[in-house]
């Protein structure tokens, strides 16, 4: 814990209290009680019990603090002053459910609008992702930074495939010429299910860059600030600070943002012309 601040030590107890709980739940995982929450969107029992669990463990800490959660809603602060909890307590819900050791709980801390710290914890692997405004991002208290590569053609990328078929035709066609011009020029894709922890590995220079849509800010508050404490860039589709108004995230190092920017924009003026 050497290094780590108060408010940091606060967001990793909670998450290590949901994951203890989480992971002997994701141990029986078939006899889980699921029910759906949407279109191949499912809400499980762990998931209600994870965000209750950090929910209470943040009051104890910060009683007057507001919450902005996926499951529970949003609960105030106390004034315009006070921060409030972004919890997304299983990101990655489809994964668990299905046995797939892939899933996180993400936490932020947002202040007049701004993210100002965020924690991810990936129980299955015991990685721990933070960082601070203006202290930096870290994975289980060793220094992260985004990848140097420069080279398109030499990086790999991360994105989250839509529900095909569930939205517009052209919404599909938009992402499947993405996908394509990325794919042309890159060494490859992933698509792995969890955008909290898609961010938190281009953080840490594992992926060079992450695009993805229509996301909520819970799934992508925590990996927003951790991006850009280890030197990356983030912005929506236009290039605009407002991904996290908007839920249209593209994350790189700064090398390849543009670029990724580009070739996104190709590929949707390909539908759209």
């Amino acid at each position: 814990m050497a290094g780590r601040s108060a408010l940091i030590n606060v967001m990793h107890k909670a998450a290590e209290a949901a994951s203890r709980r989480m992971m002997r739940d994701f141990g029986e995982v078939e006899n889980l009680q699921v029910t759906k929450k949407g279109a191949a969107d499912f809400v499980t029992r762990a998931d209600v019990n994870a965000e209750q669990v950090i929910q209470e463990e943040l009051s104890k800490a910060r009683p007057d603090w507001g919450f902005i959660m996926e499951e529970g809603g949003t609960i105030p602060a106390t004034d315009d002053e006070t921060p409030s909890w972004i919890i997304d307590p299983i990101d990655g819900t489809t994964n668990f459910t299905h046995g797939i050791p892939h899933f996180a709980i993400s936490i932020a801390v947002m202040k007049k609008g701004k993210i100002i710290a965020g924690l991810i914890l990936d129980p299955a692997r015991n990685e721990c992702f933070f960082a601070e405004a203006g202290k930096g991002a870290f994975m289980n208290d060793r220094r992260m930074r985004v990848s140097g590569r420069r080279q398109f053609s030499e990086a790999l990328f991360a994105t989250g495939i839509p529900f095909l078929g569930r939205g517009t035709a052209q919404s599909d066609a938009i992402f499947m010429a993405e996908l394509n011009a990325v794919m042309q020029k890159s060494a490859g894709v992933r698509r792995f299910g969890a955008a909290s922890l898609d961010l938190a590995w281009v953080a840490a220079g594992r992926y060079d860059g992450f695009w993805e849509t229509k996301l909520q800010l819970w799934d992508i508050a925590a990996g927003y600030i951790m991006v850009k404490e280890a030197g990356g860039f983030v912005s929506d589709f236009q290039s605009r600070d407002k991904a996290l108004e908007t839920g249209n995230i593209v994350a790189a190092n700064s090398s390849l943002h543009t670029p990724l920017l580009k070739l996104l924009r190709e590929g949707r003026d390909s539908i759209k012309a």
